[in-house]
């Protein structure tokens, strides 16, 4: 059998890990080869080593049969090997357009910029691969599926014939997946060879012909996509069964922790309604989601309730005491625990390490701080606990830098501290995004038991799944307005699709 690419007895040391442990990876022309691991098993490594952001210590690329040398993107590059990363790398004030031939532009003989060659060349590859974009608009101001349309551009502009997908449908909309699904599909029909790092096994089964499956820092092996289940596939993964169903007892909810009355968030700039006259009570004991297309008013409403925005009417009581006008640091220390939609903007101090960014709202209380001074031995026993408890991932433990662990165990970090402190309500916003599913097993597991200890949970979720699988009651936004209040047992995917996307609406009471 030949392949297209080849990496063979590839070892990658970090400072206290073996990322990768001789592992070999073999991809064939024209196919789409999954590669499936938990948070920190070594898959996105293993593909930078492949694009040339590391170089391993031990083993070798070959490209057709042909042993190459890769020591920076630009060598990847001219090998024609292209990789979207989980985090794009946009330059946010340049136009769609100027981003997508950055550092591959251009010239005429006087060194001035031929945009138009270029407009050409990417107005030909959007309409050749279904990658509908518009070249003028700034970054800043676009989706962020168009954002990764924009990278996939990039890769397409330079030519490049093996593309690397880097967990590519974690900041996604259903909708979005789907389309992406469809892209790369239409990329291998045009000859491109697809390297898919994911954690969703469905996304696999759906587009995936092999997968090839690690498991801290070892390779387990390689599958026919065909010939396995999910089931299968999550032992591989994990090292055991993983409980792919959500069981929650049934339990009668308690007291309102959470009423929202008329909250109204307006754009600045258009001073429109992005969040309109919205209504709605948590109580103990419940799990309520808010479910919708993304871009409908989850985050500003979410942004209000928290404190990271003011709202410009309306108002909001936790556990009986209003919090409209509150600080963020009165709401926290109320009861409020919060993990973000955006782990990097709002979660993190990334250049801090796992324990201070563990104390981060609780760094002022007795048990880590005396007289104005932080009790250091406690901040890391404590962190090491929550390492511990959470299976957090780490080179160095609580001394690891957390830009330095993957993006799932930034994740952990965040949701170990949230659901220690105390609390009486958590908003959840896309938990279990960027999670393998050993990892949203468990956070499904410890939401199930918040709710079963008497705490109210508001969860924010764009995976349908997770929404009609968890919740106890399901609240539909669309365009800044809720429009259904269901109950997910009695609902189908059909039928809250037609509610998010403004097809149907029902009578919502407070």
């Amino acid at each position: 059998m030949d392949y297209i690419i080849e990496m063979v007895g590839i070892t990658k040391k970090f400072p206290g890990i073996i990322a990768n442990d001789d592992i070999t990876l073999q991809l064939r022309k024209g196919e789409i080869h999954a590669l499936l691991g938990e948070n920190g098993a070594g898959k996105s490594t293993l593909m930078s080593v492949l694009f040339g952001l590391y170089q391993a210590e031990i083993g070798v690329i070959k490209k057709n049969g042909v042993e190459v040398s890769i020591m920076g993107p630009n060598d990847a590059t001219k090998l024609g090997i292209g990789m979207v990363h989980q985090h794009f790398k946009l330059v946010h004030n340049f136009t769609v357009l100027e981003n997508i031939v950055l550092g591959a532009e251009t010239t005429d003989r006087f060194r001035r910029l031929r945009m138009e060659d270029a407009r050409k060349k990417v107005m030909m590859l959007s309409g050749m691969y279904g990658l509908e974009i518009d070249p003028d608009a700034l970054i800043s101001d676009i989706t962020v599926g168009m954002q990764q349309r924009t990278e996939i551009l990039k890769m397409l502009y330079r030519d490049n014939e093996i593309l690397i997908f880097d967990e590519p449908t974690a900041v996604l909309t259903p909708q979005e997946i789907s389309e992406l699904m469809k892209i790369m599909k239409n990329l291998v029909a045009q000859g491109k060879s697809i390297l898919f790092i994911t954690h969703k096994l469905g996304e696999i089964k759906a587009v995936a012909d092999r997968c090839s499956v690690l498991r801290k820092g070892k390779y387990i092996g390689t599958v026919n996509v065909a010939d396995v289940s999910r089931e299968e596939l999550s032992e591989m993964m994990v090292g055991r069964k993983v409980q792919l169903e959500v069981e929650k007892p049934d339990l009668e909810p308690g007291d309102v922790i959470l009423d929202v009355r008329g909250l109204t968030v307006k754009n600045k700039a258009t001073g429109k309604n992005v969040v309109d006259n919205v209504s709605f009570k948590v109580r103990a004991g419940e799990i309520v989601c808010i479910a919708g297309i993304d871009g409908n008013g989850q985050s500003e409403l979410v942004y209000a309730l928290t404190g990271l925005m003011r709202a410009d009417d309306g108002g909001m009581t936790l556990d009986g005491k209003e919090m409209i006008s509150a600080p963020i640091r009165r709401r926290n220390t109320s009861g409020l625990a919060h993990i973000p939609e955006d782990r990097h903007l709002h979660g993190l101090v990334l250049d801090y390490n796992i324990a201070y960014n563990m104390v981060l709202q609780r760094y002022f209380e007795k048990t880590f701080q005396s007289f104005g001074f932080l009790k250091y031995g406690a901040i890391f026993d404590y962190c090491d606990e929550m390492i511990g408890k959470f299976d957090i991932r780490s080179g160095q433990g609580s001394k690891t830098i957390t830009r330095a662990m993957s993006g799932g165990n930034q994740q952990k970090v965040i949701i170990a501290r949230e659901i220690d402190r105390e609390h009486k309500l958590l908003v959840a916003v896309q938990p279990t995004r960027g999670l393998d599913v050993g990892a949203i097993e468990y956070i499904h597991e410890r939401l199930v038991e918040e709710r079963n200890q008497g705490k109210g949970i508001l969860l924010v979720s764009l995976e349908l799944e997770e929404v009609l699988s968890v919740s106890d009651r399901v609240l539909v936004i669309f365009e800044g307005e809720l429009v259904a209040d269901l109950a997910p047992k009695a609902v189908t995917f059909q039928e809250i699709g037609l509610y998010m996307s403004g097809a149907k609406r029902s009578e919502v009471t407070a």
